[in-house]
């Protein structure tokens, strides 16, 4: 079996992580312009929580990925271990981060919230590009 080009899937990950931050800074100003500075502000927070979270669920899985077709028929073939902490990691690093932002500077839950749907809006741009967009 050949190895799996993965060329177009890394750049429809490209776009959906600048397209997360593209998003969230949008939203953060039209927040700070149509709410407070503190709205914006948790709005932001939440888009890099967001974009943090799939970079780590990106190499996590990378690093899976790897291991799974590198060591496919070896008994040796093991998780890295940074890849499970990564994996399970990045929720608590949300909660905490959301927690301590909001406990220590005040700054809205439900902002950090909506910043942190800047992800799946991002997934949902970049698949509806990858859809309408004309093949070559």
């Amino acid at each position: 079996m050949g190895a799996l080009d993965s060329t177009p899937y890394r750049l429809t990950e490209r776009r959906i992580e600048h397209l997360t931050l593209i998003l969230g800074a949008i939203a953060a100003a039209g927040a700070c312009w149509l709410f407070s500075i503190r709205v914006g502000t948790g709005v932001l927070i939440g888009a890099v929580l967001a974009w943090l979270n799939f970079r780590w669920l990106e190499g996590a899985l990378d690093a899976l990925v790897h291991v799974s077709t590198a060591k496919a028929e070896s008994p040796e073939a093991r998780v890295p271990l940074g890849s499970i902490f990564r994996m399970a990691g990045r929720y608590a690093l949300i909660v905490g981060a959301v927690c301590g932002i909001f406990f220590a500077f005040k700054v809205p839950i439900l902002s950090m919230l909506t910043g942190l749907c800047a992800l799946g809006v991002a997934t949902i741009g970049a698949s509806l590009y990858e859809v309408l967009r004309p093949t070559s």
